[in-house]
């Protein structure tokens, strides 16, 4: 049954009212059609028609973007997405639904100040602030590599850690190093890119570029993890549904003092032959009952690349049931 919600912003800003409408309206029709309203304003006078936790939703993140225009001059649809979809999950989870002050938990790295987007990157940040080892698992598309390699950023620049170090199982759909064209570094380089582009957004090309030729920031396959002991260091593995149950344990062995390390992984995207177990798996039955590990758990609400991938996922996840 559809409702009806009528609000002001306030105070009455027009040309602030005119860039959160966006050109043309563009923000408006963007959330009618990802929350399936019906929006129309005068001035600062809003009303949503739609059901009830959508038409909530809307009159949140309207209130919340106009107040955030005070500091930002305008919003991208990517932004409007992640507080969209940020809304919805408080409305979905009414347990987490209070206030949640997130600038609290910026991330300010020197290309990019990060703002935890819903509760659980939230939890996700809090968690590996808190603890010196941090599991996050989830679908694609909820931020945790990214988040996790702004905090690394964050605490290389300030000097809490001297080393920042992210690697990767070299194992991805099937495909082998040895059938890539290339020396070993051109066949490993397309396994590890997403960490570089991480790299990129918060601290620039050029920085990470000379980061990495001084041995500060290291980039590389798990397999080159194997006899060391890393101090110091903020260590992230990446994919690491895709480990064995022995790369798991020798890549939790490396931690020495000093080291923050950080898990990620996408346990419906496990690349191993059938008849492997998932290193991630295991770790996370054999380290249950480990108080000084966290883990936080993403769902497919929590995505918040294009609003299809959420849908993506949740269809897979549907299928899966049957």
């Amino acid at each position: 049954m559809e409702k009806l919600i009528r609000f002001q912003l306030e105070p009455e800003n027009i040309e602030k009212i005119n860039r959160l409408c966006g050109p043309t309206n563009s923000t408006l029709k963007q959330m009618e059609k990802e929350l399936q309203v019906k929006i129309s304003n005068r001035g600062k006078k809003f009303k949503v028609k739609g059901r009830s936790r959508d038409i909530k939703a809307a009159e949140v993140v309207l209130k919340e973007l106009y107040e955030r225009l005070e500091v930002k001059k305008d919003f991208t649809p990517r932004d409007i997405h992640f507080y969209l979809r940020e809304a919805m999950n408080r409305n979905n989870n009414s347990k987490d639904s209070e206030d949640i002050k997130h600038e609290d938990n910026a991330i300010y790295t020197p290309k990019s100040s990060i703002i935890p987007k819903g509760v659980n990157q939230k939890k996700y940040l809090d968690t590996i602030f808190d603890k010196d080892m941090t599991f996050g698992i989830g679908p694609a598309g909820t931020g945790k590599t990214y988040l996790a390699v702004a905090v690394g950023v964050q605490y290389l620049i300030k000097g809490k850690v001297e080393k920042l170090l992210l690697t990767r199982p070299a194992v991805e759909a099937g495909e082998k190093l040895g059938f890539l064209p290339g020396d070993l570094n051109q066949k490993i380089d397309p396994y590890l890119r997403p960490l570089y582009d991480a790299l990129f957004i918060t601290l620039g090309f050029k920085e990470t570029s000379k980061l990495i030729e001084n041995n500060v920031i290291e980039i590389a396959p798990l397999a080159f993890m194997r006899g060391r002991t890393i101090n110091n260091s903020f260590i992230i593995l990446d994919e690491s549904q895709n480990t064995t149950k022995e790369q798991m344990k020798m890549f939790l062995t490396r931690m020495g003092y000093g080291s923050k390390v950080v898990i990620t992984g996408d346990l419906t995207q496990i690349d191993l032959q059938e008849d492997s177990v998932s290193g991630l798996v295991h770790a996370l039955d054999v380290l249950k009952k480990v108080k000084e590990v966290g883990v936080i758990r993403f769902e497919s609400t929590d995505v918040i690349r294009h609003s299809l991938v959420q849908k993506i996922v949740e269809a897979y996840e549907s299928f899966k049931k049957k």
